[in-house]
């Protein structure tokens, strides 16, 4: 006898906050373009002076992935917020088994909280994602290649190198 659940109720997989393409894509392109940096910095040596075309190019990469980052993804996500899940200052949390109910409805909690407050909230968590993703990024851009060792051999005041006997 085979028992089956159906775990999704894919009814109503659009009612979940996370499954909007706009909004994926926009979050997870910028995360991979900001990522990018990281094997690019590995084969870039420090101090290598750069051309005017490579500093436009990297100037307008990162202005790109900074759009995407702070201007699309937040914007993407407020929009599905709004008008796919309804998420308004109308629409207050009760929370499971009542246990947000404001005392102005009469329940035990204190203030009322509505759904555009999560809204909000899951903004500053995507802001504060990209902020933490670009300070990394810009720490290990500006610290590549320094716990490498030197290949080049010591030399004497003659210029020949400088070998230990063994």
């Amino acid at each position: 006898m085979l028992i089956a659940y159906n775990w999704i109720d894919f009814d109503h997989l659009d009612r979940l906050f996370f499954l909007n393409q706009a909004f994926l894509v926009s979050f997870l392109g910028a995360t991979v373009m900001a990522l990018a940096v990281v094997p690019y910095a590995k084969r870039r040596p420090k101090g290598t002076p750069s051309s005017w075309g490579e500093a436009m190019l990297g100037a307008v990469y990162v202005f790109a992935t900074m759009f995407l980052a702070f201007g699309v993804a937040p914007h993407q996500f407020i929009d599905h917020a709004d008008s796919n899940l309804k998420w308004s200052k109308g629409m207050v949390i009760y929370g499971p088994g009542d246990i947000l109910k404001p005392k102005e409805f009469g329940g035990p909690f204190p203030f009322t909280m509505s759904y555009e407050a999560i809204r909000d909230i899951f903004v500053v968590v995507i802001h504060l994602w990209y902020f933490g993703l670009m300070v990394f990024l810009w720490s290990y851009w500006q610290k590549r290649g320094d716990g490498t060792k030197s290949t080049e051999v010591a030399t004497s005041t003659f210029g020949r190198p400088l070998v230990k006997k063994g």
